[in-house]
């Protein structure tokens, strides 16, 4: 840079030198330049005016240099434009003349420089007054223009003159920018600057009702009032204690009470989203969360024969009225024909009943809970529900009466509920006795008189309809054995036909749902309660029913009930991974479903009578069954298909710490089978000890007993003993070849 100045200045003297021995003058011809600019910009407009200050202007002629070059040359004009400024017009500019006498002398020279770069204006905000300052750095002669615009309002231009500083009474997001010469040139805008102003306007809260204690559900209005802001559109917001609102242009909040604390509110003008008003001072509710209960007491009354009521709420707050109603459940208020209104909170009645209050304020209403009745004239009685016995097969009836005991003149409501219907009363007239035959749990009350006065509910009784077991001869089946169903009925009694049914599973749920299929011979029923199956080889699942009498009338269908297969079938089978019989309770298991279905759901029955299904004790992941951790439990598991059950497999769960290992599946005649020991711990066993029906087979060093070819002796009992502990023993099944 100084290098630079240092040759402009060389160039300057010699320009200067040159001028001198051509001209034999002293150089008193003056060139200026308007605007005068330390720095022009691209774009801008510039006047060279040469004054020779020597005779007339029409005298002379004038031609003008850069940097020691003529670029415009002898004309009658002294002045010269450049209305558009490049990058390229920076240098040091010079003007000569010469007159009719052929006298010549030029004038000082002049530098001038243009930024190749467009200015950008420079908005700063003051720190204690709202003072904007606009500004174009390293360069003068600047008038700026102001702009404002809101989130909702455009951007417009402020008519504060032209001035670089002004001061702003609005919130809003400013800008401005520079301008110079005519016509004007522009800087770039600046960047904008959000100026959020407080004004110093207050808001206050106030509340109706103006109760000191609310509760929750009670309905509440609070006002947000600006002081001294008349004139101006207001949106307000509220604070709570757990959150904001957002802004809202009514002053008025009506909402429901339901969190104790502080409530304040500001406010802003609506076309000013940044000017605000301070939060005001927090409103305090207090909101109890609990339902207030009305108080009824008696007393007696100066009148003979009447009762005065007084009904009160203990409340901190005030507001209250009292509503007044006579009977169980009556939702009708008292009339001054059935009691006289002493006050708000106090009536006298001369009537015999069962009397309520309870309190209310406020629009909507707020009610409290109904006070405890008070009884007049007489105690309340109790109805009491007799059975002549609680179980009663399909198709007979059972008679129940109730009874009001030491006074007359009652007659009956009755009601029925199971455990999926709630209650309801039943129409069976209003007689103290009636027949039933339907299930369900049972109860009564009696009632008198006009309006009704009702007893206490009796207490309940359940009536159960029994319901068939169903039997089997044997759990797993045999090869060439036979299988013999039984259906048993509870009272059982002459007159019964027996319906036997084949399990077939329904996969729309994943639960314990199938549908009963009737099995040969058995459309018409059978007069024996027993049933055989023959050349039964597959798992298969079992139900019955009884009926009697004419139409039928049947019992409920028996819980299923099933014989296994262990043997395994290319169109349903399971497979266990790890393949053993014993677990260790932390263990996790697979059960995995293959054959002729793409939808399985995986069985267990867990000794001696729990059907349940993976969906309550693992994880159905397509065909497989994973169970996180087996439990301590003897169970049976299988699959099921739409169409069949695959075999059965034996599983343990075990909290001892050493477990038999033996195959799940049924082990064919002639093949080879080895069995282990486990410890929990998966240390190495150094000697184990081997049993068969509890007599030792195996005692030496080795750790696993191979059979090499298995035959039907080797069917049994086994167990296994190891570092001083012993196994639970598993069956082992032999099947032929």
């Amino acid at each position: 840079m100084r290098m630079g100045h240092t040759l402009l200045w060389k160039l300057e003297f010699i320009l200067v030198l040159y001028s001198l021995l051509h001209s034999g003058l002293t150089q008193d011809a003056v060139l200026t330049i308007r605007p005068k600019r330390s720095t022009y910009f691209i774009g801008e407009v510039l006047t060279f005016h040469c004054d020779m200050n020597e005779g007339r202007r029409g005298d002379w002629e004038y031609k003008f240099i850069k940097d020691g070059q003529t670029f415009h040359d002898y004309y009658t004009n002294p002045t010269f434009n450049l209305n558009h400024l490049y990058k390229e017009d920076r240098g040091v500019y010079q003007c000569c003349g010469r007159n009719k006498g052929s006298n010549t002398k030029c004038s000082n020279t002049v530098s001038i420089h243009v930024s190749a770069d467009k200015p950008k204006s420079k908005l700063t905000a003051g720190t204690t007054t709202v003072t904007l300052r606009c500004s174009v750095d390293q360069s003068d002669g600047w008038k700026y223009e102001w702009f404002r615009r809101t989130s909702t309002i455009a951007e417009y231009r402020i008519n504060d003159g032209e001035n670089g500083e002004i001061r702003v009474s609005q919130g809003g997001i400013y800008s401005c920018r520079g301008f110079r010469g005519e016509p004007a040139f522009y800087s770039d805008k600046s960047d904008e600057v959000t100026i959020k102003i407080t004004l110093s306007t207050k808001v206050i809260v106030t509340q109706k009702p103006s109760w000191s204690q609310m509760f929750m559900g009670e309905t509440i209005t609070l006002t947000c009032e600006v002081q001294g802001g008349e004139g101006v559109q207001w949106e307000y917001q509220w604070r709570t204690p757990q959150s904001q609102t957002s802004w809202r242009n009514y002053k008025d909040w009506t909402f429901t009470a339901s969190i104790s604390g502080g409530y304040s509110c500001r406010s802003r003008p609506q076309d000013d989203s940044y000017s605000l008003i301070k939060w005001s001072e927090a409103l305090r509710l207090s909101v109890l969360a609990h339902k207030l209960k009305a108080e009824l007491k008696m007393t007696k009354s100066p009148v003979e024969g009447t009762v005065t009521l007084k009904c009160s709420v203990k409340s901190s707050s005030s507001g209250w009225r009292f509503f007044w109603f006579r009977g169980e459940k009556s939702s009708k208020l008292l009339t001054t024909q059935e009691a006289v209104f002493l006050s708000n909170g106090q009536i006298s009645v001369s009537q015999e009943g069962v009397y309520r209050c309870r309190g209310g304020r406020g629009e909507p209403v707020y009610h409290t809970e109904f006070s405890d009745p008070v009884i007049i004239g007489v105690e309340k009685p109790k109805a009491k529900l007799t059975a002549g016995t609680t179980t009663v097969s399909v198709g007979d009836e059972v008679t129940l009466i109730c009874s009001v005991e030491k006074s007359d003149g009652w007659k009956y409501e009755w009601f029925r509920r199971t455990s999926t219907i709630s209650e309801y009363r039943k129409y069976d007239g209003e007689n103290g006795e009636i027949r039933v035959s339907e299930g369900g749990i049972y109860s009564c009350r009696g009632f008198r008189g006009k309006p009704a006065f009702y007893s206490d509910t009796s207490n309940e009784v359940t009536i159960t309809i029994t319901q068939p077991v169903l039997r089997v001869s044997g759990w797993w089946l045999s090869p060439g054995s036979s299988v013999t169903l039984s259906c048993e009925v509870e009272h059982e009694s002459a007159g019964w036909s027996f319906y036997w049914y084949k399990a077939v599973p329904d996969l729309s749920h994943k639960s314990a749902s199938y549908s009963y299929e009737l099995l040969p011979a058995s459309s018409n029923g059978t007069a024996d309660n027993s049933y055989i199956i023959h050349g039964q080889t597959h798992t298969a699942g079992y139900v019955c029913r009884a009926g009697r009498g004419e139409p039928h009338v049947y019992t409920l269908y028996s819980q299923p009930h099933f014989v296994w297969s262990g043997d395994l079938h290319p169109s349903a089978s399971l497979s266990v991974s790890p393949d053993r019989v014993q677990h260790f309770t932390s263990d996790s298991v697979s059960l995995t479903c293959e054959g002729n279905s793409a939808e399985w759901r995986v069985g267990s029955f867990l000794l001696p009578d729990l059907l349940s299904f993976c969906s309550d004790w693992g994880t159905m992941n397509g065909s497989t069954c994973h169970v996180q951790k087996i439990q301590s439990s003897n169970a049976v598991f299988w699959c099921e298909s739409g169409s069949a059950f695959s075999n059965a497999v034996n599983i343990t769960g075990h909290n001892d710490d050493l477990i038999l290992l033996s195959p799940v599946h049924p082990v064919t005649e002639g093949h080879s089978l080895t069995l282990g020991c486990k410890l929990r711990t998966e240390n190495l066993l150094s000697k184990v000890v081997f049993y068969q029906n509890d007599t030792l087979i195996q005692n030496d060093s080795r750790v696993e007993m191979i059979i090499p070819a298995v035959s039907k002796s080797h069917e049994g009992f086994y167990k296994c003993q190891s570092s001083g502990k012993e196994s639970p023993q598993s069956w082992l099944t032999v099947k032929c070849q």
